[in-house]
């Protein structure tokens, strides 16, 4: 089948994953720039681009669901491609309109493909019995809808009552989305679409670690490491053995005072879930007078292993003057107005401002034991201050991950010990002072 078409680049709709934090604002108006400025040169007409972020109020848009119709109305009709790029997603039009003109006017989904290894906790254990079965789109390489594919998925979003769900790996979920049980479209592997830069390439991915300005101290991040008493003698020996000695200000926060390590109680009796009522006993303390301070602060649970060496460079884009909240971005509800939040056990980072928003608003614990990490986010979402979301943060531990993907960053953060050496994840994925390739 020959291509319905020659595409020019008005036929492509070029959405960039922004986010509305300013310093990510600012990166995806530099690459909206650069693109019009290589279409110019090109002279085979202008894309449509668009900045998610600032295709409606909602902030939910991030998770694409509930973007789609609203792409389709504003552009649909004119655009025969949807191309998704991340702010740091490099793109040769030139090169792209030739990887797209292969394909005829049908429902496609083209992506660089990525799979698991094995059945992953973040997926749900989808396809258990062959993981590697399931492509799905690594999104730093760029992806790509047809138009026929678009309308229907646009149909398909408003007449089916969406569940209410997470939205924890967008990437995997958009492409079950899609796949609908076998009704809709597998991935198609484009090769053209790449991480790496070589000859051939429509794309190629920078960094999620940039290098900004502003030099951050140890001094800077005030470390707040959430335990309880039944881990002092496990989970805490193992924070000290790896990264607590990068740290400038750290706390142990429990349920019982022990001097040996030392922790402090908040007078927050332990809960075996949520842990909202310590989580907020935490900020209060951060602004007392009884801990030095910062421009930043880190929560983090006593079995999350983090590299502060590189989180301390990731924060060197950001201003502490800004009410920021960062880490690993999930969702909750987002196809029916719900909210977004910053994953716990990844390492939750907020600046003294939004720290302060936050607890001279009303907002609030229902309970000691609600998920913190969710009542923040709703907090958040409730105050206008965005979720910065940064995939160097991981909710779960390394095997949970696209290796292929993983191998590529520079990881900040992993959760979790089971069935795993945390020393040796630490070692291995989060240590900079030795090569990988000895290990």
């Amino acid at each position: 089948q020959l291509p319905s078409k020659c595409h020019k680049l008005e036929d492509v709709m070029i959405v960039i994953q922004s986010q509305r934090n300013s310093y990510h604002a600012r990166r995806s108006g530099q690459r909206k720039v650069e693109i019009l400025q290589q279409a110019a040169r090109l002279g085979q007409g202008v894309p449509v681009i668009v900045l998610l972020h600032e295709l409606s109020q909602y902030e939910g848009d991030w998770s694409i669901l509930p973007a789609l119709p609203r792409l389709f109305v504003k552009y649909g009709h004119s655009a025969s491609w949807l191309f998704f790029i991340e702010e740091e997603t490099k793109v040769t039009l030139s090169a792209l309109l030739e990887v797209l003109n292969r394909y005829p006017a049908q429902e496609w989904f083209l992506g660089k493909r990525l799979h698991d290894n094995e059945a992953s906790i973040i997926h749900h254990y989808a396809f258990s019995e062959d993981p590697s079965s399931f492509s799905y789109p690594d999104t730093t390489a760029g992806w790509a809808l047809s138009a026929p594919l678009l309308k229907r998925l646009t149909e398909r979003i408003r007449s089916e009552n969406l569940k209410s769900d997470f939205t924890i790996d967008l990437k995997h979920e958009i492409a079950l989305f899609i796949w609908e049980e076998g009704h809709g479209p597998k991935l198609t592997a484009v090769p053209e679409f790449c991480t790496q830069p070589r000859d051939g390439c429509a794309t190629a991915f920078t960094t999620y670690l940039p290098d900004c300005g502003h030099p951050v101290s140890k001094n800077d991040v005030f470390v707040a490491v959430k335990t309880c008493q039944k881990f002092h003698s496990d989970r805490v020996p193992v924070v000290k053995a790896t990264w607590e000695k990068e740290s400038g200000f750290l706390e142990y926060y429990s349920d019982v005072t022990d001097a040996s390590i030392p922790t402090v109680s908040l007078g927050v009796s332990n809960t075996e879930r949520g842990h909202c009522g310590k989580t907020f006993a935490i900020l209060r303390r951060f602004l007392g007078k009884a801990v030095p301070k910062a421009d930043w602060l880190l929560i983090v649970d006593d079995d999350t292993l983090i590299s502060l060496p590189r989180l301390r460079q990731l924060l060197r884009c950001y201003d502490p003057k800004e009410a920021v909240s960062l880490g690993e971005r999930y969702g909750y509800g987002l196809t029916q107005k719900g909210y977004s939040y910053t994953t716990g056990g990844g390492g939750m980072v907020l600046s003294r401002t939004a720290v302060s928003r936050l607890l001279s608003s009303s907002c609030g614990c229902y309970s000691d034991d609600a998920p913190d990490d969710m009542v923040l986010g709703r907090c958040f979402t409730t105050l206008g201050v965005p979720i910065t979301h940064s995939p160097l943060f991981h909710q779960a531990r390394p095997d949970d991950y696209s290796e292929e993907m993983i191998s590529t960053q520079h990881a900040i953060s992993f959760h979790k010990h089971w069935n795993v050496d945390p020393v040796a994840v630490y070692r291995y994925w989060l240590q900079d002072t030795r090569p990988r390739d000895e290990l």
